[in-house]
């Protein structure tokens, strides 16, 4: 499995289900991907929810666990810098980041979502923009991911808590690969 085709597993499991078809064999695409690395998956825990989960009960449990607490919102920006203008500043780099590389995302989510962040690492990894790629993961995605997956550990177990985990490993062992990029 290529690396873009794991950022976009990564983002659509993190992204709000609208069908259960596909989750568990992203799920299994990034397992194996991640051990083709040599990085242990933290994804069977998830990936049995999936399998004995209705549609109802993944989008149920989605909701509750990202939309219904900040805590753990998908927005990295959150994380990082709160409600301030640093935020803002951060929106807007991402944006630029994003035009820079003719990278058009579809929807209406903000710039800091981070299924939406991961789908643009996956068109950099597509377009071997691999410099600017780990550069921008060190810099803009890597250090909210980590911070919220540290919000995961003050809140009750959820199931897409490996899925973060997950993302989180895999952008640090790509970022870890020494290159020389535009930082964001």
């Amino acid at each position: 499995m290529s690396l873009a085709e794991s950022y976009d597993s990564l983002a659509r499991m993190l992204d709000h289900p609208e069908g259960i078809e596909g989750i568990g064999a992203d799920c299994d695409k990034v397992s194996r991907a991640l051990q083709g690395q040599d990085i242990e998956s933290p994804l069977e825990p998830f990936g049995r929810f999936v399998e004995t989960s209705t549609l109802a009960r993944l989008q149920e449990e989605y909701v509750a666990t990202f939309d219904f607490n900040p805590v753990v919102a998908l927005y990295l920006g959150h994380h990082l810098f709160g409600d301030n203008r640093k935020k803002g500043a951060y929106l807007i780099r991402l944006k630029q980041e994003f035009g820079r590389h003719g990278f058009t995302p579809s929807g209406n989510e903000l710039p800091d979502h981070l299924p939406l962040l991961l789908g643009f690492l996956a068109y950099l990894a597509r377009n071997v923009e691999d410099g600017v790629r780990r550069s921008f993961i060190s810099e803009c995605v890597l250090p909210g991911v980590e911070r919220l997956g540290a919000a995961f550990t003050a809140r009750r177990e959820s199931p897409w808590r490996p899925v973060v985990e997950a993302a989180r490993l895999l952008c640090a062992a790509d970022s870890a690969v020494p290159e020389e990029g535009k930082p964001c």
